[in-house]
């Protein structure tokens, strides 16, 4: 569909308070689910950063890979095994999960972000000791090389940020001090918490689903804004409900630490991080 050129100033206009309102600000981005799988979508999720990027938004973007470190274990014979939702990581699968997550997609990414015009640099939870982690089980069952974020030291972010680049975050961490293994830990929990300590303006999670849904099997149904006080009530009602949970409470920490607000957002919709930022439309739930 053709746009005019009066409909094209329209939309810049519109835009520029919300341009004004972010610039010089950081947006903490979680990559993942399908936006992360297929190539159109993962082209415009870059292009939307090295946009944001090149106007003066601070972008710090964290992945994941569960799927791509699946396929990896399968390729090797590894077989997957999960204690009540969580992967079990013996020594062998957190050696591959490094591989996958730090030397592969972690790399795949910085290289899009390249290829598209912006100035990436790529570092794991390990890299000037970013993200500490201490070993966690699950109701009392070993998950194996599994933890849970306990220290973040944003101090190279930062340095990376006010030099212009957009650091790409690996969630892989190193562990306590004395502790010298590798952790393979949670992505959106990652990010949450590298939100607060960066004293981000937005934390955004792109994800494979519309957003929180009254009904799951209506994409309609949609619910646009959640305040904070009423996620107790809508957790207990089914209304918030099973993969959903971790990530409404992944937002509520990022709230609890000084997040201002807090999105999961639909990352089939193409260059839905534009959308959600420079736009009163909207293509999720904001939760604040």
């Amino acid at each position: 569909m053709d746009i005019c050129n009066e409909d094209w100033a329209d939309v810049l206009v519109q835009a520029l308070p919300y341009f004004k309102q972010f610039v010089g600000k950081t947006v903490v981005v979680k990559y993942g689910g399908n936006a992360m799988l297929n190539e159109e979508l993962k082209a415009a999720v870059m292009q939307d950063i090295v946009l944001l990027n090149t106007i003066g938004v601070h972008v710090v973007l964290v992945h994941g890979g569960g799927p791509e470190i699946n396929a990896m274990l399968e390729r090797v014979g590894k077989e997957s095994r999960f204690v009540n939702g969580l992967r079990y990581t013996d020594g062998e699968t957190m050696e591959v999960v490094q591989m996958v997550l730090t030397g592969k997609l972690n790399k795949d990414i910085v290289g899009l972000l390249l290829q598209s015009g912006g100035r990436a640099v790529g570092l794991s939870g390990v890299d000037s000791g970013l993200l500490r982690a201490r070993k966690i089980d699950s109701n009392g069952e070993d998950l194996g090389f599994v933890g849970d974020v306990t220290e973040v030291h944003p101090e190279i972010l930062q340095s990376l940020l006010e030099q212009g680049f957009i650091p790409v975050v690996s969630t892989v961490a190193l562990g306590e001090q004395g502790d010298m293994n590798r952790y393979n830990i949670n992505a959106d929990t990652a990010a949450a918490k590298i939100a607060v300590a960066l004293k981000a303006e937005k934390f955004v999670q792109l994800t494979n689903v519309p957003g929180v849904l009254r009904d799951v099997k209506d994409p309609s149904s949609l619910i646009k804004r959640i305040a904070r006080d009423a996620i107790p009530s809508m957790i207990a009602t089914g209304i918030i409900s099973s993969g959903m949970i971790p990530k409404i409470e992944c937002c509520f920490e990022a709230l609890k630490g000084g997040v201002p607000r807090t999105h999961i957002i639909d990352g089939r919709v193409p260059h839905s991080l534009l959308i959600e930022m420079f736009s009163d439309r909207g293509v999720g739930t904001m939760i604040l």
